[in-house]
């Protein structure tokens, strides 16, 4: 018979796409005033997987990761992802968004994207919000899915989601004391 208990917090991270910096400046802005400051940005990445977002968001799309400071449950990304929602329709013009922003969680176990759309792999969270299983962590390393997006498995997302995960080690770390 298993044991009912919480689960360890987790480290709130998020993808933002953009093409421009004056607009993804202003989300870092208000990101930080719903969820806390940042603790790691990613240098700009380059986002050329595909084509889905240039008609809303316009061409020469780039995107960086963010990871906050202060960790959250994860029964709270549905809210995480409303919030989100609103800001990039806020942050845009004409009901096109100007940054597009994917929150997700890093676990110990995985890295969850929250998204609106069902699927075989997206369990149910509530709002209106699936849970995305993107990476899973095994063997010491991220690895991907068959359903994992490519850009989401490239070197570069990995690397950066690499770092955050040794800080939220130490975080956990901090908690247990």
């Amino acid at each position: 018979m298993s044991e009912l208990k919480l689960p360890k917090p987790v480290k709130l991270v998020m993808s933002l796409l953009f093409s421009q910096t004056g607009k993804l400046e202003e989300m870092l802005g208000e990101l930080a005033e719903n969820f806390g400051e940042p603790d790691m940005i990613s240098e700009v990445f380059p986002f050329n997987y595909t084509d889905y977002y240039e008609r809303e968001m316009g061409t020469d799309l780039k995107r960086r990761m963010v990871s906050f400071r202060h960790l959250i449950f994860p029964d709270q990304l549905p809210e995480v992802k409303e919030i989100s929602t609103i800001l990039e329709y806020r942050g845009g013009e004409n009901g096109r968004r100007a940054v597009n922003v994917d929150p997700g969680y890093l676990s110990l176990a995985h890295f969850i994207l929250a998204t609106g759309k069902g699927y075989t792999h997206r369990p149910y969270l509530g709002r209106g919000v699936y849970a995305d299983l993107t990476l899973i962590y095994r063997n010491g390393d991220f690895c991907t899915l068959p359903w994992t997006y490519p850009d989401y498995g490239s070197a570069e997302i990995i690397g950066f989601l690499r770092k955050v995960r040794v800080r939220y080690l130490a975080q956990l770390k901090g908690i247990g004391k």
